[in-house]
């Protein structure tokens, strides 16, 4: 959960005079112009059936990904409730520590950071509890989108001719392949880095603290578990929700606590 001041009104107004989120749309608006308008139309032709059937899907994936993008840009991550008090038998009993923050003047639950901890700058929001839902499914979206785009460029590239005699046509393209390929690689790398955050049910803080831990227990000939670790299934409910219907949906958010308590694994 992070830690943050102002409400989502605050945070939408915030996120929306963004450079960085107008940046982040000027390329998804980009690529689906380039993809649909130059090769997809070049290739196929608009027209056919084919042609309009992968102009739909591809439209599909990028409207998708703007909603999830917008929700996640715009929703409140979480924040630590007024009335919070930490409860140090159940604290202790978690293995955990009741932590008090020095500079909010409170006491913060186990799983909470402040919003720079958090920050993603091309949403100009911080991740949070309140909207990983959101920012995951915004990911998966674009690497979905992004590599149907990459594809259709390969498939107009190789099976089309083109005018590459003539250097605007080939800078397009050079361009053009150098952003889709950049945009496949490094979005999908980043979903599969949340996806193995989002089985084991750790932050990327977590992430961090758990390797010097591993190392600590594999020292001592002991062996470490994430103690909210529940296994791939619970962890991924815990996040997207009891109903595999409502995994893809950003707005679907009702199972969704205060982030004060979170269940922990026996072992």
């Amino acid at each position: 959960m992070a830690r943050r001041r102002g409400g989502p009104a605050a945070a939408s107004a915030t996120a929306v005079a963004s450079p960085a989120v107008v940046g982040t749309v000027a390329v998804m608006a980009l690529v689906y112009y380039s993809t649909l308008f130059v090769f997809l139309d070049h290739w196929l032709g608009l027209g056919t059936p084919a042609g309009a059937a992968h102009a739909a899907a591809v439209s599909l994936a990028v409207a998708a990904c703007f909603f999830a993008f917008v929700c996640a840009a715009a929703a409140d991550p979480g924040s630590v409730p007024a009335s919070f008090a930490p409860d140090a038998e159940a604290a202790q009993g978690q293995g955990l520590k009741s932590r008090y923050c020095d500079k909010c003047c409170m006491f913060k639950p186990p799983r909470s950071h402040h919003c720079k901890d958090h920050h993603c700058v091309w949403i100009n929001n911080c991740v949070g509890y309140g909207n990983y839902k959101a920012f995951i499914i915004c990911v998966l979206n674009a690497t979905i989108g992004s590599l149907y785009s990459f594809v259709i460029f390969l498939c107009d590239l190789l099976l089309k001719e083109h005018e590459f005699h003539i250097l605007s046509v080939k800078m397009v393209y050079i361009l053009a392949g150098v952003l889709l390929f950049f945009l496949s690689l490094t979005i999908g790398s980043l979903l599969c880095w949340h996806i193995y955050l989002l089985c084991h049910n750790m932050t990327t803080i977590e992430y961090r603290e758990a390797v010097r831990a591993k190392w600590l227990a594999k020292k001592s000939g002991q062996k470490y578990r994430h103690r909210f670790d529940l296994g791939p299934r619970k962890n991924i409910q815990m996040i997207l929700g009891p109903n595999i219907l409502c995994w893809l949906c950003p707005t679907a958010t009702g199972h969704l606590k205060d982030g004060t308590e979170f269940q922990i694994t026996n072992n």
